[in-house]
């Protein structure tokens, strides 16, 4: 069940350069979200009629609180970046499909790139199982650490080599002799690209939630589409809407 409503801002600070989080009262969204999952934000600028989706970094289902932790991308996050404890935003939420938290893994990877790495944070409390964490961040900014090591083991990748391993999160992976039955992750396409083939050559489960510019958040418009791995009648490719079939999909449904 997805809700709109006005939800006021209990805390907004800035972690990293651009780098935003945001608590949000907001007790029936709360209540229904689960890791993986996004909210649409609305402008108050009636000139951008499209709403902003943010994925869900963590739930507090007890103070009925989300918190989203997003980047400065475009005129609609810098607007939201300059709003205060106890100003309003129109949201609508829970949208999309999360990750599958009842798969009985004894091991699991979480891997998070750039503003994929938010949310780990939720899923790593939510998912059983031994936990290993390994974020990939551009340099030594780093955001969300003690969020993500309290459920799990942190391993750190930065382009810039300036913090853990030089590289990206396959590098770390590698670096670290890091194996699990299951693949959880989060980011740009080129990273889910390469982290699915390096599932299918190890015979692991593998789950994306894939990144996507969208507009309507819930599935009207089709303008957030992905190739499916299905085929239908005529043998032509099927696309799946990331913003209502996804974002989170199992690696061998989707073409990237």
């Amino acid at each position: 069940m997805k809700y709109k409503e006005t939800a006021v801002i209990v805390e907004q600070q800035e972690i990293a350069t651009d780098i935003f989080s945001m608590w949000l009262q907001t007790e029936a969204i709360a209540k229904e979200a689960v890791p993986g999952q996004f909210i649409s934000v609305y402008s108050s600028d009636k000139s951008r009629m499209l709403p902003r989706p943010i994925s869900i970094c963590q739930i507090d289902r007890e103070k009925g609180r989300i918190r989203l932790v997003y980047r400065i991308a475009g005129k609609g996050t810098e607007e939201f970046s300059g709003c205060r404890a106890g100003d309003a935003l129109e949201i609508l939420g829970p949208l999309g499909n999360g990750f599958p938290l009842k798969k009985n893994y004894e091991k699991v990877l979480l891997l998070g790139g750039g503003i994929g790495i938010p949310p780990m944070a939720e899923l790593a409390a939510g998912l059983p199982g031994e936990k290993l964490i390994v974020a990939g961040y551009r340099d030594g900014e780093i955001f969300l650490k003690e969020e993500l090591e309290e459920n799990g083991k942190l391993y750190i990748a930065t382009e810039d080599g300036s913090v853990g391993t030089k590289g990206n999160v396959l590098d770390a992976i590698r670096e670290n002799q890091l194996s699990a039955q299951a693949i959880f992750a989060c980011g740009p396409a080129p990273m889910l690209r390469a982290l699915k083939a390096y599932a299918a050559e190890r015979g692991m489960d593998c789950y994306l939630s894939l990144e996507e510019r969208m507009a309507c958040g819930v599935g009207a418009c089709l303008a957030c589409v992905c190739r499916s791995m299905d085929v239908d009648a005529h043998t032509h490719v099927k696309n799946k809407r990331i913003c209502k079939d996804g974002p989170v999909f199992s690696a061998d449904e989707i073409e990237l």
